[in-house]
């Protein structure tokens, strides 16, 4: 009874820190699961708990989250961000660009920022263009989950583009038939090319 009482009490625990996780994911602008759930169990008193909640269902959060307060906003938001990584896929299209990220799967919310994965022969030339083209950048690194569960650190530059946060993560050319491993359920990563993003715009 008190196994069954516990379990109960475990399960509620992880639902509230994942609604609580989303919150803070929308509202404060953190993209980072692995933060957003250790801050949430910080402030409901559980910071030491090992029942956090898993990405994918602290994403499931955050779209009810959405659906209940910012149903007004995000989807207008979110149309946006994939109308700006459309017109940027076109702009990059000699470094086969693919949406990845938030804004591919539909729950970038405010302040969430377009990610790209390009290839060239090196990352160099992704720079050297933005300069010919005029764009002030900062470069960066990002970390990718690699599918056999490593990951490894690709160069990356980040620009405004139509006021919206744009990040360009460089891969070798080769790269584009890597399989990469997703934050959310730790299955396959979603990459999405030009023609699939042109149809996510026209038939949203």
């Amino acid at each position: 009874m008190n196994n069954r009482r516990s379990n109960t009490n475990d399960v509620r625990m992880r639902q509230r820190i994942a609604a609580e996780a989303a919150r803070i994911m929308s509202e404060e602008h953190l993209s980072d699961f692995y933060r957003a759930k250790h801050k949430a169990a910080a402030r409901l008193g559980a910071a030491n708990t090992r029942n956090l909640p898993r990405n994918d269902e602290i994403e499931k959060a955050l779209v009810e989250y959405q659906s209940l307060f910012r149903a007004d906003s995000q989807p207008l938001r979110l149309k946006r961000l994939r109308e700006t990584a459309l017109r940027a896929m076109e702009f990059l299209a000699a470094f086969n660009p693919r949406l990845v990220g938030s804004v591919l799967r539909g729950t970038a919310d405010e302040h969430a920022e377009v990610t790209l994965h390009v290839f060239a022969d090196t990352p160099e030339e992704v720079g050297l263009f933005l300069m010919e083209q005029g764009i002030p950048y900062q470069n960066g690194e990002k970390r990718v989950m690699l599918a056999g569960g490593e990951s490894a650190i690709y160069p990356a530059y980040f620009f405004i583009a139509e006021e919206v946060p744009m990040r360009l993560v460089t891969f070798p050319t080769k790269g584009i038939r890597q399989a990469l491993r997703s934050e959310v359920d730790g299955r396959s990563a979603q990459r999405a090319a030009l023609s699939e993003v042109r149809a996510l715009v026209e038939n949203g």
